[in-house]
């Protein structure tokens, strides 16, 4: 009898919750339960010349379908059993064909994003794997229908084939999700090299006998391999990739440069490098590609022989600017390092790989921040360029004419269709008037087959 009775005392609370389990079940049917959902932590839009791309950042991988929808036009995104962390209503639209982004929930499980467009796009999607500092992402790209046509490039015409000037690729590393080194006081490596870019390209702009192109002018990520496809479809004669170095220890510091080494790095500094910068393109989601159409040994020939050439011009054009940011910066190295870094993989065009110092010591990282410092940086770099250009200019160009004494020379040209006075005068770098007056011209109409005078004084 005793033995029941303390049987009863010790169960009587779970009697209690027996008889309240169809009011719990009851309580829980009236709320979503959101256990289990993937949290969206944050999305991002940016917009690129190429495309505008939108970047879900992922609690874990997630399964999605998109599909458009016209009149008006919108882009739907379902992404199954996730949740949204933040408004979408302050996310930058800015310079997109988004007017709008509104999110809804589906099923009480599901999340639906809608996109507002202002133009019909194409769509692209995809799923990323965490990498360094990111997680799981899902990745939509729009593409509108200016941004589906292949760019055109342009030919050189007569006058540029006579005459033409040395084009410069400038690329400033990294960009949109790819921040690169991540140095003292949180200084982004991808900010500083944009603006010594964007100043060392106004420096060649106002050059004679130069003109300058960037691989991209804002921040968007731009994968190694569409840098290079850049700089051919502009026809390029150097590439200059510029960069700001980072260690483990905050101890190194000084600028260095590298070219391309076929038999792979030439220190363990240089190799770790190579490694870190290489890993970008798996931020940005692009696979490699190879030489699938060409025979193998035919494209091995091909590559020893023309990478041999722009190597040896990498290296002097090297030692040039290594000079040159030795007046203004420590070096790291005193001597051009080589790598294997992707950027550099062109194989008809002499590049350099230039880090301009080391943002993870805390002192190199507060001349990097210093707009004074860039521009010493970004003038070093080009006067390095300009010094080893004007004593090994490309033939056919401004610099290698005037090398060969060309203020001394008569230049003749002869008039093909649709050549006009003003495009010879701005080519030749001599006044419209004085052109005008050397060949005794009152107006400024020309014949096909006529030849000018060109006054090089």
């Amino acid at each position: 009898m005793i033995l029941v009775h303390q049987l009863f005392a010790v169960t009587k609370p779970f009697r209690w919750v027996l008889a309240s389990l169809p009011l719990i079940f009851l309580l829980l049917i009236g709320f979503p339960v959101s256990a289990g959902l993937t949290t969206i932590e944050s999305v991002r839009v940016r917009p690129s010349p190429e495309r505008t791309r939108i970047v879900f950042d992922l609690e874990q991988p997630v399964e999605h379908k998109i599909f458009s929808l016209s009149n008006p036009q919108r882009l739907v995104i379902d992404i199954n059993d996730a949740k949204l962390l933040k408004s979408l209503r302050k996310v930058n639209l800015k310079g997109t064909p988004i007017l709008a982004m509104r999110s809804s929930s589906r099923n009480g499980q599901d999340l639906r994003v809608v996109l507002d467009l202002s133009t019909e796009v194409k769509p692209r999607s995809f799923v990323l794997k965490p990498i360094m500092q990111y997680g799981d992402r899902l990745v939509i790209d729009l593409y509108t229908n200016d941004q589906q046509l292949a760019p055109v490039v342009q030919k050189a015409d007569r006058i540029a084939r006579q005459m033409r000037d040395v084009v410069v690729a400038i690329d400033a590393g990294h960009g949109g999700d790819d921040p690169g080194a991540i140095g003292h006081g949180k200084l982004l490596e991808k900010k500083i090299v944009l603006s010594i870019a964007n100043k060392l390209n106004r420096l060649f702009e106002k050059e004679t006998g130069f003109r300058s192109i960037l691989t991209r002018k804002g921040d968007y990520y731009v994968a190694h391999r569409k840098r290079m496809e850049i700089a051919r479809e502009s026809q390029a004669d150097i590439f200059l990739s510029i960069h700001a170095d980072a260690f483990k220890t905050a101890e190194a510091s000084g600028a260095s440069i590298y070219a391309i080494s076929q038999q792979g790095a030439t220190s363990e500094a240089a190799r770790w490098l190579a490694e870190k910068e290489n890993r970008a393109d798996l931020i940005g989601g692009v696979s490699g590609v190879s030489l699938d159409d060409k025979d193998d040994l035919l494209a091995g020939v091909l590559l020893d022989l023309s990478m041999t050439a722009s190597l040896s011009a990498s290296l002097e054009m090297g030692e040039s600017v290594l000079g040159a940011i030795s007046r203004v910066n420590k070096l790291h190295k005193k001597h051009v390092e080589q790598a294997t870094f992707l950027v550099l993989k062109s194989p008809d065009i002499p590049s350099l790989l230039i880090e301009t110092g080391f943002i993870s010591n805390p002192s190199e990282a507060r001349k990097l921040r210093s707009n004074s410092h860039q521009q010493k940086m970004a003038k070093a770099i080009f006067e390095g360029v300009t010094s080893y250009m004007q004593e090994n200019p490309p033939g056919g160009s401004f610099l290698a004419w005037k090398k060969q004494g060309g203020n001394d020379k008569l230049v003749t040209y002869i008039i093909v269709s649709g050549d006009t006075l003003s495009e010879i005068a701005s080519k030749y770098r001599v006044s419209f008037k004085n052109l005008k007056k050397v060949n005794g011209l009152r107006g400024n109409t020309i014949r096909i087959g006529q030849i000018l005078k060109i006054p090089t004084s």
